[in-house]
């Protein structure tokens, strides 16, 4: 059900997103206690603030107030993705390409399955990440295929 109401949510939201020239980072659906919850995050090349939230989430809640998709109560949260933002699409990472990113991948490369480093380049196949160990920098090879999520990292 939960994968129904977010491609159901994605259909209603791409065209409001279009019009205000924003984009679709994820949508989720899930239930925390006894609450569901339906959280939409956007963002633009310019970031987005509390108007480009308000704006999506009123739109957004008349489009599903009119379709009525979702049988149980919820509450529709719609939201920038933060500061350490997924990357989620190839473009995501095409976009990243020379910030401090962390990447967890399915099975272990070079021994190893979580890395955090410089996104050197990405073509699509392969993404090359210059990792800091002590005082050594070393630049892992990392196939896209085996990357089980990325995001935007804060360097510390």
């Amino acid at each position: 059900m939960s994968r129904n109401v977010t491609s159901i949510t994605e259909s209603l939201v791409t065209p409001i997103l279009a019009e205000l020239n924003l984009e679709l980072v994820d949508i989720e659906y899930k239930k925390e206690g006894p609450n569901w919850f339906l959280r939409v995050f956007i963002d633009s090349e310019s970031g987005v603030d509390l108007d480009d939230c308000g704006a999506v989430s009123e739109r957004l809640s008349e489009e599903l107030d009119r379709t009525d998709p979702i049988e149980e109560a919820y509450f529709l949260e719609v939201s920038s993705p933060g500061a350490e933002r997924p990357l989620k699409k190839a473009s995501d990472l095409e976009k990243a390409i020379g910030k401090y990113i962390a990447v967890s991948t399915y099975e272990p490369v070079d021994g190893q399955k979580s890395f955090e480093g410089t996104l050197v380049s990405f073509d699509g196949q392969t993404v090359e990440l210059e990792v800091t160990v002590k005082t050594r920098k070393k630049v892992y090879q990392i196939p896209y295929k085996k990357v089980a999520n990325a995001r935007l990292a804060i360097l510390f």
